[in-house]
């Protein structure tokens, strides 16, 4: 029997080293500067946006598709996102939360594009949006800038927004502990939903790709094993669909993420006033 490449569903979240760097130590901490591939892929992402932006950024009087497609996404996060939300206030802060945007979106589609190549054997490939490090990072960066942009606004003052009125001492006090445990699980919530929703949908492709392989492989011994090609093709049109799926999800989960950090960002600039 014939033996098509072996599919490994966990191999594209593996972290490989591919260049030795400088290992040193603060602290009693290890730190490792070695160039991986989740380095590499974040390195061409980058890349991509970077010659994408641009590419696009020639002025002309008729937009071309390119530019058409960046204003999409600009208005999504400007009329959909900021000014709903934050309103005219929130305007300074557009072009982090584009770049956010952006950013998230780009690393998604590079993940589910890598992820079809991981079934055809392809090892060289890595989901960087599907590492816990690298979404805790963003989650992280992005709720502290905004908690310390509120102190940077509003001083102390700002930490009466953990305090619940009408709760009375002894209630508003336990309410304060409360909320700052609420507010602070915040970053832990972002970078687990784009985690898990990315980490899963790469697995179920590939594990519906081994199904193809083996089920194909299996009916190529003739007799009533000709049966499981059915199976092996309603696996394959069962990618086709979820690689949609996953297109759709990886622009969603930029949206959802930039959503959540704009519903923060609120909390600072319109923090004492009404929106």
């Amino acid at each position: 029997m014939a033996e098509g490449p072996k599919i490994d569903p966990m191999h594209q979240f593996l972290i490989q080293k591919i260049w030795d760097g400088p290992v040193f130590q603060v602290g009693g901490v290890t730190f490792d500067m070695a160039i991986t591939n989740a380095v590499v892929a974040m390195w061409v992402g980058a890349a991509v946006l970077v010659a994408f932006f641009l590419l696009t950024a020639r002025g002309q009087i008729v937009p071309n598709r390119a530019q058409a497609a960046v204003e999409g996404l600009y208005n999504i996060v400007d009329r959909v996102l900021v000014t709903p939300i934050i309103g005219p206030h929130g305007r300074p802060y557009i072009p982090y939360l584009f770049t956010l945007f952006c950013v998230i979106f780009v690393l998604n589609l590079m993940g589910v594009v890598l992820s079809v190549f991981s079934l055809v054997g392809v090892t060289a490939t890595f989901t960087v949006t599907s590492q816990l490090a690298v979404t805790a990072t963003l989650a992280v960066l992005t709720f502290f800038s905004v908690f310390i942009l509120g102190f940077i606004k509003h001083g102390p003052k700002f930490l009466t927004l953990f305090w619940v009125p009408g709760m009375g001492v002894a209630g508003g006090a336990a309410m304060v502990v409360i909320e700052m445990i609420s507010y602070f699980v915040r970053p832990v919530t972002l970078a687990m939903r784009l985690f898990g929703n990315m980490l899963g949908g790469h697995v179920v492709l590939s594990l519906f790709g081994s199904f193809v392989v083996a089920l194909g492989l299996a009916g190529m011994s003739g007799g009533l094993s000709s049966l499981l090609f059915v199976p092996s093709a309603l696996s394959f049109a069962m990618i086709v669909g979820l690689t949609g799926l996953e297109l759709i999800v990886a622009l969603l989960q930029a949206f959802v993420f930039t959503a959540l950090a704009t519903v923060y960002l609120n909390e600072v600039v319109n923090f004492g006033h009404g929106h």
